[in-house]
């Protein structure tokens, strides 16, 4: 919507807020969006209506549509997983129409043997109680399960917090700071299942 992703980070805070207040029962998911949008640039100092908001969401939303694309890295990684008989969930801040749209699109749908989305559970990333909600589906307890994400406090410090072993996918490589205490790092999928096997032996995808 800007051209650029110079405002990304701004992007993920106000999405963050509209989404708690979303799950909150405040407001619809498509309400959402058009409200976010319209707070997303009156935060780059453009005020638009509602209207206009809606309209370049709409427009975001059909490019998203025609652009989603797998890292390559993805689906070797879970024919690995499936191969070695662990059961894998997915686990989604999004809402539960669009996102489960997109895992189909992708053709990831086979893979997972239960998707937890935010929308649907009531809750979101980092609260623990959607990290529990996943274990209980795949029949798991948190202190066997690994979850993989690349945020690093709503993905890799929840599941932590929830139990878990976190795993924080940071794909831009070396950041100069000192990883969290109980976490792991990895910059690329395939440096997973070296992880997985020399290091958290014991534990379940």
């Amino acid at each position: 919507m800007v051209g650029n992703a110079d405002a990304w980070s701004l992007w993920q805070r106000i999405t963050d807020d509209h989404v708690s207040r979303q799950l909150a029962g405040e407001l619809q998911y498509e309400q959402m969006r058009n409200i976010r949008t319209q707070a997303f640039f009156a935060a780059l100092g453009e005020d638009l209506s509602l209207g206009e908001a809606t309209r370049r969401e709409l427009g975001r939303q059909e490019v998203l549509s025609s652009s989603w694309c797998l890292f390559p890295d993805a689906i070797p990684m879970l024919d690995w997983l499936r191969a070695t008989g662990l059961p894998i969930a997915a686990i989604s801040n999004a809402s539960g129409r669009h996102q489960r749209m997109k895992i189909a699109q992708l053709g990831l749908a086979e893979y997972f043997d239960a998707v937890l989305i935010a929308g649907e559970v009531g809750c979101a990333k980092p609260d623990r109680v959607i990290f529990h909600t996943a274990c209980l589906a795949l029949g798991v307890p948190p202190g066997d399960t690994v979850h993989v994400g690349d945020r690093l406090h709503a993905d890799a410090i929840g599941a932590r917090d929830a139990g878990m072993h976190g795993v924080w996918i940071n794909r831009v490589g070396p950041t100069g700071g000192t990883l969290p205490a109980g976490l792991s790092s990895i910059e690329t999928l395939a440096e997973l299942p070296e992880l997985l096997v020399c290091e958290l032996s014991t534990a379940h995808a």
